[in-house]
């Protein structure tokens, strides 16, 4: 607690709350998701665009994203900033059980699933602006009778160069469309490819991860060609990393529970299941000892960290597998190389996030950010008035241009250094203490020996 005081009070002592000048507009706003980059391509693949990008503003290595680390959850946190028991986007397949619906990423359009929450790119319109978004996870729903000013269908075969040039239009603006300050863009890659492959196929994702940089290269020089660089604020990120699987690491959910006992909403890395007999701890009592690589947790004794227990779209058991293991309901075939979903904490379901622009410090590094801060900070870019959020301006707001914050770090050794301080001034000043020397004596009187000389004489 102390170390979060002191944290907001170094990084936040301006108001978060700034008047927004109405004559001038704050610059454009475009963030880009490539799916699946896990931080450490960085360091283990050559990427000379990105790094020449985050050269010229800023990088955070790690971006600590929400669970389960999934692509449509994780999306909808970085333009909503809520985690996924609030915005109620769980997981690529959910259930509710009180309309007995499913739900399926990419094919159900019902505005329902995601009405818990509002998108940037329709709170941005609240403000004048027009918006964009081309592929992002939810960008062809309606939320809340509203879309992007612009956006698309999702069409997975629309290459990354006509996305990226619409957007660039959009931005430029013209005399009949007026400039969209806020784009969200999204490309399928490294992830497509990570699950084919697995991330420790230095030779297959090599090429992709080439591809991606070109691609970065590509937006670059497409926001130069349009005078746009310089100009935009660009953020560079993703949703989840990737781990590697293996057949060798099956959990088979056969091996404990019958099949037509339950039914089965989300299968793997983190399976949720809803017991067909109503009673769920009977259930979680086969599946507590199933397996030692797999996890079993009854709705109510989710991890509080994890975020996810506090929505009705929670089912009843999920299932986490570790890292690297692959659940199933039966047999031995393996479904993926590469897949991601596990446990949020571990790193290598971390992506980063680079950002360039008028408004961000040059050459400026840090370690991690939670990704739900992104949220909050997108809106200050922008001087829009963030919808409720869980996250803070007070952790971004040093990746800022004229801002002098500590790093965390930083402000934990600190915090270290000045306990320790204090405790052995204290510890001294108590030593001194004991040591005083005492004052004078109070007076009193000698007693005197029964033969003193001076005892009377008896007569």
């Amino acid at each position: 607690m102390l170390l979060k005081i002191l944290l907001g009070f170094l990084c936040g002592l301006s108001s978060l709350a700034e008047a927004r000048d109405t004559s001038q507009r704050p610059p454009p706003l475009l963030i880009v998701s490539f799916d699946g980059f896990r931080a450490d391509y960085l360091q283990k693949f050559p990427m000379p665009n990105l790094k020449l990008l985050y050269s010229q503003g800023v990088l955070v290595e790690h971006l600590n994203n929400v669970f389960i680390t999934k692509t449509f959850p994780n999306h909808y946190s970085l333009v909503t900033g809520l985690y996924a028991e609030s915005h109620g986007i769980l997981a690529s397949a959910m259930y509710d059980p009180a309309s007995h619906k499913p739900f399926r990423a990419g094919r159900d359009k019902d505005p329902t699933w995601w009405n818990l929450a509002e998108p940037l790119w329709n709170t941005a319109q609240d403000s004048g602006y027009k918006t964009a978004a081309v592929m992002w996870p939810g960008s062809d729903v309606t939320i809340r009778n509203r879309t992007a000013t612009h956006f698309f269908r999702y069409n997975s075969s629309m290459t990354f160069q006509e996305r990226l040039g619409n957007v660039v239009n959009w931005m430029q603006g013209n005399r009949t469309n007026e400039t969209v300050m806020f784009a969200a863009l999204y490309w399928e890659e490294p992830d497509r490819s990570g699950h084919i492959f697995g991330p420790d196929n230095m030779t297959a994702m090599g090429k992709v991860l080439k591809e991606v940089d070109d691609n970065i290269g590509l937006l670059v020089s497409e926001l130069r060609r349009a005078n746009l660089w310089g100009r935009v604020n660009l953020l560079v990120t993703s949703d989840h990393g990737m781990a590697q699987c293996s057949a060798e690491r099956l959990i088979r959910l056969d091996d404990c529970l019958n099949s037509s006992s339950y039914t089965l909403v989300d299968l793997t890395p983190v399976t949720a299941l809803i017991p067909k007999q109503g009673n769920p701890e009977a259930t979680f009592s086969l599946l507590n000892k199933c397996h030692q690589h797999m996890t079993a947790y009854l709705k109510k004794n989710i991890p509080e960290r994890l975020h996810y227990r506090n929505n009705r779209l929670t089912q009843p058991i999920i299932l986490m597998a570790d890292e690297g293991w692959t659940i199933v309901q039966s047999g031995n075939k393996l479904p993926r190389l590469g897949d991601h979903g596990y446990d949020n904490s571990l790193p290598s379901m971390h992506p980063l996030l680079a950002a360039a622009g008028p408004s961000f410090r040059q050459g400026y590094r840090t370690r991690e950010l939670q990704s739900v801060d992104i949220y909050p900070l997108m809106c200050h870019l922008l001087s829009v008035t963030p919808r409720p959020n869980n996250g803070s301006l007070a952790h971004s707001r040093c990746l800022l241009a004229g801002e002098t914050c500590m790093e965390p770090a930083l402000v934990a050794g600190l915090v270290v250094i000045v306990l320790v301080v204090l405790t052995v001034i204290t510890v001294l000043f108590r030593l001194l203490r004991s040591r005083r020397p005492a004052g004078p004596r109070p007076f009193r009187r000698l007693q005197l020996d029964d033969d003193d000389d001076d005892e009377p004489l008896l007569e």
